[in-house]
């Protein structure tokens, strides 16, 4: 009797080892959110090395955290609060202390429905306002708070279609390998380029200033392939993919392909765009078709070729990415209130479902 409660312990024991070794594995996650709904605020997630995604909770109660971002040294986290007091949004900062988020700051974003914040090694931020048409800067300061917004870019123009009377900034990049800064404007339906000047402390325009898209392309997000010489945008409002490469000091826009399946007509608006590490696949997604579309990059041209097309499982599909070692892709259906997670083919390309979990008006995915 004694042998087999000692042996039943000892099983336990193991049991719990493998378990702590699993989740020692695991990937933790962040998911943003639209608080018009169920939503609270930012909420923490789990994807295990099968791939499997657990909801672990609630991290930080706040006001629409539709797009987030974290500093190198994973101290602090940034999210954008994207809404619109008397034409002036706001951004906020967290301590990351295991699964709590500790409230350390609020700023101006520098204009309405900031929708987009992004952070480089040098602790600089940006944050792209819709509604405000322009770029705020900021900076971290030495408590890991945000500064007061250090300088405004304004964007002038707009493009051909409903949605383009006026300049709405939908994001802000920092270019990987130059200091250099693109932004994607759907309301001027450009790109802007710009640099930082450290002793202003204010973002200031290139020669360049600006490469217009597609009539009625509306750009959204933009992915950097790793060889950093070609750079693919996410074009919204006609649901397309175009390849833009540096020539001779200056951008050009090369190609473009569409996201969708030949004939296809209904509604449906481009999200969310990703490349692989290895720079060999990339991914778009669509809301309305509510699909990832898969692309093959080719390595001499870095033109794209249609690999297929993966369903998300769940309407409106936003932010999606993949996890830091790619061998999956988490996507966010902000309408069905779901997180699904594919496995990620690393020599085709393509994706293979595996697990769902719920949340509340997810749109923003950030490992």
């Amino acid at each position: 009797m004694k042998k087999i409660i000692l042996f039943s312990i000892l099983t336990i024991i193991m049991s719990c080892k493998e378990l702590d070794v699993k989740d020692e594995k695991s990937i933790e996650f962040y998911v943003g959110t639209y608080t018009n709904g169920a939503s609270e605020g930012i909420y923490k997630y789990q994807l295990d090395t099968n791939g499997m995604l657990s909801k672990i909770g609630l991290v930080a109660k706040t006001n629409n955290p539709s797009f987030l971002a974290k500093t190198k040294d994973n101290k602090t986290l940034l999210a954008v609060d994207e809404t619109d007091e008397n034409g002036i949004g706001f951004v906020k900062s967290f301590k990351i202390d295991n699964d709590t988020l500790l409230f350390r700051s609020k700023s101006k974003s520098g204009g309405a429905h900031p929708c987009f914040i992004t952070i480089n090694e040098k602790n600089q931020v940006l944050v792209a306002n819709y509604t405000g048409g322009n770029v705020g800067f900021l900076e971290i300061d030495n408590q890991n708070g945000l500064t007061n917004l250090l300088s405004v870019q304004q964007h002038f123009g707009k493009g051909t279609t409903d949605r383009q009377k006026s300049p709405h900034a939908h994001s802000a990049w920092f270019h990987p390998a130059k200091q250099e800064i693109i932004s994607v404007d759907l309301g001027t339906n450009e790109l802007w380029f710009s640099t930082i000047n450290n002793e202003k402390n204010e973002l200031e325009f290139t020669n360049q200033k600006t490469l217009k898209m597609d009539v009625g392309a509306g750009p959204r997000h933009l992915t950097f392939h790793p060889n950093h010489k070609w750079i693919y945008i996410l074009n919204e409002l006609n649901n397309t993919v175009s390849l833009v490469e540096e020539v001779d000091n200056s951008y050009v826009l090369k190609t473009t392909i569409s996201m969708l399946p030949k004939g296809y007509d209904k509604y449906t608006k481009g999200a969310d765009i990703h490349i692989s590490n290895d720079g060999r696949f990339l991914y778009a997604s669509n809301r309305g078709h509510n699909s990832i579309v898969i692309y093959k990059v080719d390595s001499k041209s870095g033109n794209l070729s249609l690999v297929g097309f993966e369903k998300t499982r769940g309407q409106n599909p936003r932010n999606f990415s993949l996890s830091p070692d790619n061998k999956f892709v988490v996507v966010a259906n902000q309408d069905d209130n779901n997180l699904v997670s594919f496995k990620r083919n690393q020599k085709t390309g393509k994706l293979t479902f595996i697990s769902e979990v719920s949340a509340p008006n997810p749109v923003c995915i950030l490992f």
